[in-house]
């Protein structure tokens, strides 16, 4: 095995080690598991839905799943969670030899601290909102009585996709800081970022990056809040869809211009070359695109609309990837759009209901570009069904010739599912068609 960090033959077969449990996890299996590639996939430690690649290893033992990928000889790695990329599995990764494709520790930091990130935007001139950073609560407090509602609080560490709050009031701004930094978020919370409140539409857009160049993917509209017309609580992501009817060649060209490459370059110049996945969170204002956050891994739901769509093999990608050859990548896209309903447990966020039996329809062979992915599904031990073991349970993805035909295929195949209680929107997509 000491040979392995050599480049791999552009058309050998490949063993590949994704690790992740997620809707996103199963969405980049089901891709990855389709190219030609793909000799033997392993998904660590996955879900119901990747029963058939599971390995039985934590995403936060590293060293654990080093051992499995140099004992099997796995040849590419990726890693779909932000947790393990900010704690430095790709570290744990290179030391051994093994490829991967990801940020190290230091270049995770552009997700794992909303403070680093701030501070390199502003150093790079890349537009964003105005904003202060707090290691105080009562200076928080102060500022934000200062400032007055509405601002936007956010905890500087990973509070998965929850830590940041829309402060509408000065009592909702005062009871987001207490919170954050009074324990509610754990060590993520000792500091504060507040930042002005911005209005708009938001957007997130995805780029691959190997250091110095990047690829740009395309652009997805995710729906944060729990009730249709972004009504109630933040939750992880309740559907998304692709592409954005308003998302254009020359958007994309200025946001590639003024942050994509600005970040790449601020990066390479701190000694940090950035390579992995860059997902910029926007909102288009009157003023032009500003940056909200960047995450350093695909979004979830947004992935499973993205895979979806993607006609182009993904192996290669991400190998060009680890090789610094973008420039030789050529992205293939399937027409029209795609749409992710998730499908959520009772009483999420605030809580879950587990172990509830979900009746999911085989859709695997009827190839008209719809999938349901699966995130928090437990398989019986008597491979009779899944149950439910979390919030998140299932991501419903179609693709159609436009988003209304897109809209209506997923939400019929939502019909299919036998998940009593389920909690779902019934307007993903809809600001696309303008309803």
């Amino acid at each position: 095995m000491s040979d392995y960090t050599g480049v791999p033959p552009a058309q050998n077969k490949v063993t590949i080690l994704l690790v992740g449990s997620g809707g996103r996890e199963h969405a980049l299996a089901w891709k990855l598991a389709r190219s030609p590639r793909c000799e033997r996939l392993y998904v660590a430690p996955g879900n119901a839905g990747t029963a058939a690649w599971n390995v039985d290893i934590d995403v936060d033992d590293f060293v654990g799943l080093a051992e499995f990928a140099l004992e099997k000889g796995v040849d590419l790695t990726f890693v779909g969670p932000e947790g393990p990329l900010c704690g430095g599995i790709v570290d744990c990764f290179l030391e051994r030899g093994l490829r991967i494709f990801g940020p190290g520790r230091m270049a995770a930091r552009l997700e794992g601290s909303k403070a680093f990130a701030k501070e390199l935007m502003a150093r790079a001139g890349i537009p964003t909102a105005a904003y202060r950073v707090f290691d105080e609560r009562d200076d928080a407090l102060a500022y934000v009585a200062e400032q007055g509602a509405p601002v936007v609080v956010k905890a500087d560490g990973l509070a998965a996709g929850k830590g940041a709050v829309v402060a509408k009031t000065d009592e909702e701004a005062v009871e987001a800081v207490e919170r954050i930094m009074g324990g509610g978020f754990g060590a993520a919370g000792k500091r504060v970022v507040v930042e002005e409140f911005l209005v708009g539409q938001e957007v997130s857009f995805f780029c691959l990056c190997d250091g110095k160049t990047a690829l740009p993917l395309m652009a997805a509209q995710d729906h944060k809040r729990l009730l249709d017309n972004d009504e109630g609580p933040n939750t992880g992501g309740m559907g998304a869809y692709g592409p954005p009817v308003f998302w254009n060649r020359d958007l994309e060209e200025e946001i590639m211009g003024s942050v994509v490459e600005p970040t790449l370059r601020a990066m390479d110049e701190d000694g940090v070359p950035f390579m992995g996945v860059l997902f910029v969170g926007l909102i288009l204002t009157e003023q032009g695109p500003k940056v909200l956050e960047y995450n350093v891994r695909f979004g979830d739901p947004e992935t499973q609309v993205l895979m979806m769509l993607l006609e182009s093999d993904l192996v290669p990608i991400l190998e060009a990837g680890m090789n610094g050859s973008f420039e030789s990548v050529e992205l293939s896209w399937f027409p029209g759009a795609a749409v992710c309903v998730v499908m959520a447990s009772a009483g999420y966020p605030e809580s879950s209901t587990k172990g509830v039996p979900v009746g999911v329809p085989d859709v695997s062979g009827e190839d008209r570009g719809e999938a349901i992915f699966h995130a928090a599904t437990v398989g019986r031990r008597d491979g009779t069904g899944v149950d439910t073991g979390g919030g998140r349970v299932l991501g419903v993805t179609a693709r159609g010739e436009d988003l209304a035909q897109a809209r209506a295929q997923a939400y019929a195949l939502v019909e299919r599912i036998d998940f009593p209680g389920a909690c779902f929107r019934n307007d993903i997509g809809s600001k696309g068609l303008g309803v």
